[in-house]
């Protein structure tokens, strides 16, 4: 944004302004004034477009007019979070003083920072995803990340190469990116992410102040109590992230009460490319389906988020996946067990974030009620799964709830059931914790019966029956008396206001009444804000616990939805081990299983791949015949094992995967330079350099970007690698066009030819979607082409074109590209190829003309013939 100068002439009110907003030169700034938050210059017209406002001008003293846009302060909840999420880092600048204690200009300050990467508003987050802020770095050729989320307090870091760490920033998907300015090694990660970016002062980063910020932070004096000790570069992000919070004026975060290292040992290798091509979580179609949206039956939003970080991070580790999987059949075998733990967990909430407001000083009596709630839930779930199952997994899962009862109590006592919103909009604190409350609340609940007491006495005394009691914010209350008994009022009353039909009075009794009554009104906001205050603050001490319960619950949660889609969708529990086999029996693709038509029953199919016998199976069939569903399909079934989830097969031995790459599908990256072939070849020669002996391939039409005998060569050659390779046997499957790959089967004894099966008749061709052993034929793109609804005339050609190289092949040997040059020219020469009978007429005529002894006027007569033949004469 534009740096703004100062004038002279400026009214004080600018003059404020514009100091403030040299602070935060970056960022919208939210200029509290009265009861309206207002945007200036630039901003302003950002703001209008935005949030769709009116966008006007504003006298600036003697300085020229600004432009100017704003909106009542009490509508910050809805208008920010459109800002945040249209990518703007927006700074809260609000009154510091109230107007009323002073003469000169207001005192104001931003008291909150938000942008994509730091936001605490409900409105402004996805209650089923977490919102990462993550900061990179790097020094010569290593490559450090780290991540947070401050809605939770999850903060965990990594290094490693920048194929790692670009792969964890895929993974994490954060809403924002930090960097130090100008540093170009990390340059292409913010330029592959959609991640809003901002950078931070080269000196944020040295390892002085890192440590110093992350010790401070913890109260510690060391980080080998969190494992990261090594970790220099790693911290050096961490810092930077705090740094920033700092900045943002997010000074309350005890909830960010440890940091942890991501183990690369511990989770599958998903690159961005995998997550994309397989829709794991986000579909490539506006109106697709991932496999996300296939299994998430969680209940709470905890659960919600704690699915999608377990589906692009899927173990890879057989003793652990199997705990999950003992679980998740403890849910599916038992009914009665299953149904209430849904109760429970239907009920929990989002005690993750709740318990976070709660460190930032944010949470507000309703939704401490709702914390409440929701532990008292996660203790009936630790008491429902002791007591319904005897599953001894379960049992040891479910152990880590601390029940939390203190706290739990603590709340209860305090606070009423039904508090309001916020402390001074109703009542918040319960009976008895206060005895000075308890006699203000008595005083103000019967000050309307002393009201109607002190009418109906006054109305006998003067005998005006029409007196009434009333207030408002002039002078207070006052007695009322219309005109026709004024001569009845006492002397002692004194007149306040005329009306044209009545007067108003005060008393001394009702004056002493009134500072009494308002007087307990300011004494019981006061009371029950300092109340709440220590409430919170004994809250505050059960951070960590919450925190293990809220991770606890969740992990039931997403366990409980695998069993729920396991029964709705006929999922096996699969065998996850450490073999070097996969060994899938009758699978289905779990996405495109649930979007088939009522009635009809997907075609499942069977894989079988091992180190052994068969590394690579080699897939030939045309497109539109199920070749990438059958790839993809085997990929997702993998991942869902080794998530914990059942999967959609009659039966399924998983040895434990450690990375699957693909190939799926073009990504033609035509905006950056690159054709579909570069972008193929990028890819695939990513996946080459980083198999390994557990790594699952899926290649789908490799080489289909250049000409024939290129793509021949690159797919053999890459196969073959593969086959080969010195080290790794990479369990592959290998969809192509290319017929001429099928002879590699006699080669390479660990490569097997299958195709999909069809069914062919005379003049039609039906896809079995049944994948069978030995290589195909035919590639049935003729087929196809019809099937798309390609125009008659060009199917005919090329009919015509095939069948002639398919002759040539046959006789001559001749190669394929020849046989396709001598094919096109001779149609080309001969157009009378058509199948029509009119032109099949002509070149009868024509052929049959001696044009030797053909006169110039025959010739002209016999043109003249054909014209009219053609409808053209």
């Amino acid at each position: 944004m534009a740096k703004t100068k100062l004038k002279s002439n400026e009214t004080p009110l600018m003059k404020q302004y514009y100091s403030i907003k040299g602070k935060y030169k970056d960022a919208l700034l939210l200029f509290r004034v009265g009861d309206f938050y207002e945007t200036f210059c630039e901003d302003a017209e950002i703001a209008a477009k935005v949030l769709g406002i009116v966008l006007t001008q504003r006298k600036n003293g003697a300085a020229t007019s600004i432009a100017l846009a704003g909106f009542p302060h009490h509508s910050v909840d809805t208008y920010l979070p459109k800002l945040v999420k249209a990518g703007y880092r927006v700074a809260i600048c609000d009154q510091l003083e109230d107007p009323k204690q002073t003469k000169t200009i207001v005192k104001r300050g931003v008291t909150e920072l938000v942008s994509p990467g730091v936001a605490l508003s409900d409105k402004v987050l996805d209650h089923k995803s977490n919102n990462y802020l993550a900061c990179v770095h790097a020094y010569k050729n290593q490559f450090a990340v780290a991540f947070l989320d401050v809605s939770t307090g999850d903060f965990s870091i990594a290094e490693g190469s920048e194929v790692y760490i670009k792969r964890l920033i895929a993974n994490f998907s954060p809403a924002e990116i930090l960097s130090a300015k100008d540093e170009k090694s990390v340059s292409t990660f913010l330029s592959s992410s959609d991640a809003y970016n901002f950078e931070l002062d080269a000196w944020v980063f040295s390892q002085d102040y890192a440590d110093e910020t992350l010790l401070e932070h913890f109260q510690t004096k060391s980080f080998k109590g969190f494992g990261v000790e090594d970790f220099l570069l790693a911290r050096q992000c961490a810092a930077g992230i705090m740094h920033y919070l700092k900045q943002a004026q997010h000074h309350k975060l005890g909830h960010i009460n440890t940091i942890a290292r991501i183990d690369p040992d511990v989770s599958m290798w998903l690159d961005n490319f995998t997550i994309r091509n397989l829709e794991l979580v986000q579909a490539l179609q506006n109106k697709g389906v991932s496999l996300l949206n296939v299994l998430d039956a969680t209940l709470s939003p905890m659960g919600g988020r704690l699915l999608k970080r377990w589906i692009v991070m899927p173990l890879k580790h057989p003793e652990v996946i199997n705990q999950r999987l003992n679980i998740v059949e403890a849910f599916v075998q038992d009914e009665k067990l299953k149904q209430a733990v849904s109760e429970t967990l239907s009920d929990i909430g989002d005690v993750e974030r709740l318990i976070s407001k709660v460190a930032v000083g944010r949470i507000n009596p309703k939704e401490l009620n709702h914390l409440l709630k929701g532990l008292n839930n996660i203790a009936a779930l630790k008491e429902v799964c002791l007591k319904a199952s005897t599953n001894k997994t379960l049992h040891k899962y479910i152990d880590k709830i601390n029940p939390c009862s203190e706290l739990r109590k603590c709340i209860e006592e305090n606070l009423l059931p039904d508090a309001a919103v916020a402390v001074g909009k109703g009542a918040v604190i319960a009976h008895g914790v206060n005895a000075d409350l308890d006699e203000l609340r008595v005083l103000q609940q019967n000050g309307k019966q002393y009201l109607l007491d002190l009418q109906t006495r006054e109305a006998d005394i003067t005998g005006i029956p029409s007196l009434k009691i009333a207030f408002n914010n002039v002078f207070g209350y006052y007695l009322e008396v219309r005109n026709t008994h004024k001569d009845k009022v006492p002397e002692t009353w004194i007149r306040k206001q005329t009306l044209v039909n009545a007067e108003r009075y005060i008393t001394e009794e009702l004056k002493e009444y009134e500072r009494k009554i308002l007087g307990a009104e300011d004494k019981i906001l006061q009371i029950e804000a300092q109340l709440y205050a220590n409430l919170v603050l004994q809250v505050t001490e059960y951070i960590e616990q919450v925190q293990g319960n809220a991770r606890c619950a969740a992990g039931v949660d997403v366990l409980h939805s695998f069993a729920t889609k396991a029964l709705e969708n006929n999922y096996c529990k699969p065998i996850v081990d450490d073999s070097y086999s996969l060994d899938i029996i009758e699978g289905r693709h779990p996405v495109i299983e649930q979007q088939l038509p009522v009635g009809e029953t997907y075609v499942s199919n069977s894989t079988t791949l091992n180190t052994n016998e068969q590394q690579l199976m080699m897939i030939t069939g045309p497109n539109m015949s199920g070749k990438s569903a059958y790839l993809r399909q085997n990929a997702l079934i993998a991942i869902m094992a080794q998530m914990g989830s059942y999967v959609p097969a009659q039966k399924a031995t998983i040895g434990c995967l450690d990375k699957i790459f693909t190939r799926v599908g073009a990504s033609d990256n035509i905006s950056s330079g690159e054709s579909t072939f570069m972008v193929e070849m990028n890819e695939t020669a990513s996946i080459l350099n980083n198999l390994s002996e557990r790594s699952l391939i899926l290649l789908d039409e490799i080489g289909r970007g250049t000409s024939t005998y290129d793509g021949v060569s690159i797919a053999w050659a890459i196969a073959e690698y593969i086959h080969e390779h010195p080290l790794y046997k990479a369990k592959t499957l290998f969809a192509t066009h290319y017929h001429e790959l099928n002879q590699m089967e006699e080669i390479f004894p660990r490569i097997k030819n299958y195709n999909v099966s069809i069914k062919e008749s005379k003049n039609n061709v039906l896809f079995l979607r049944k994948i069978v052993s030995g290589g195909s034929e035919h590639s049935f793109g003729i087929h196809v082409a019809k099937m798309a609804g390609m125009p008659a005339s060009i199917l005919q050609k090329a009919e015509k074109i095939l069948k002639r190289l398919e002759k040539e092949h046959r006789q001559n040997g001749e190669t394929t590209e020849n046989a396709l040059k001598s094919a096109q020219d001779e149609l080309q020469l001969s157009f009378f190829k058509l199948d029509d009978p009119i032109l099949e007429e002509i070149r009868e005529e024509i052929k049959n003309l001696d044009i030797n002894t053909l006169t110039p006027v025959e010739a002209l007569m016999k043109l003249n013939e054909i014209k009219k033949m053609v409808g053209a004469g």
